[in-house]
């Protein structure tokens, strides 16, 4: 079988099941998990990004981790998008979900980045969000 980095998006549904097999349940969900991270990294906002993570919730649904970590890329892709998001949904987030929306550029939300500013739930978030917002006030 191909490593999950060369399946195309059409034919990974297989694969990852394949992966989510496996006796080791640790390295299986590590492994899909990195793999949905590179992939919605690149489906973040494309339309066909919705479609992706139904197929995928499917495939996900008794992983815990995963199931959870599908939902923060998908708040991620709600807050890039402009869409309706709620202060419990960021702030209730995980240190790993409120890292990427402040210190990436992929969600680049001024309220959500001065939510996370004064609320994020570490230094380090709190740090990033506050020099995105800064960022953001220079003129380039």
């Amino acid at each position: 079988m191909a490593p999950l980095e060369a399946v195309a998006e059409t034919d990974e549904v297989a694969p990852v099941a394949a992966v989510l097999h496996d006796q080791d349940a640790t390295m299986a969900d590590s492994t899909v998990g990195r793999h949905m991270d590179r992939r919605a990294a690149d489906l973040l906002t494309d339309a066909k990004f919705t479609a992706w993570a139904q197929t995928l919730t499917e495939v996900i649904a008794d992983r815990v981790f995963l199931t959870l970590r599908l939902r923060e890329w998908t708040l991620l892709r709600t807050i890039a998008l402009g869409e309706p998001w709620t202060t419990e949904e960021l702030t209730g987030a995980t240190d790993w979900f409120q890292h990427m929306a402040a210190a990436t550029r992929i969600a680049p939300s001024p309220e959500a980045l001065r939510l996370l500013a004064e609320c994020g739930r570490t230094r380090r978030v709190r740090n990033a969000a506050s020099q995105q917002l800064r960022r953001r006030d220079q003129p380039i």
